[in-house]
């Protein structure tokens, strides 16, 4: 018994995934902050993407 107890405090593939679920939320949560609200992020690409579409249709 006291082997298995040690041997599970030494595993660590279990932290591992805990830490990668962990990055992935947070990388979620930023992508909401980012692009899920009409912020500065938002209004610059529309703008950016606003010019674009006017110079590839008018080709000036």
């Amino acid at each position: 018994m006291k082997a298995a107890i040690v041997r599970f405090l030494r595993d660590e593939e279990g932290a591992t995934a805990i830490e990668y679920g962990i990055i992935a939320g947070l990388m979620a949560l930023m992508l909401v902050a980012i692009f899920g609200t009409d912020g500065a992020v938002q209004t610059t690409l529309e703008a950016i993407f606003t010019k674009v579409k006017t110079v590839a249709t008018t080709g000036a």
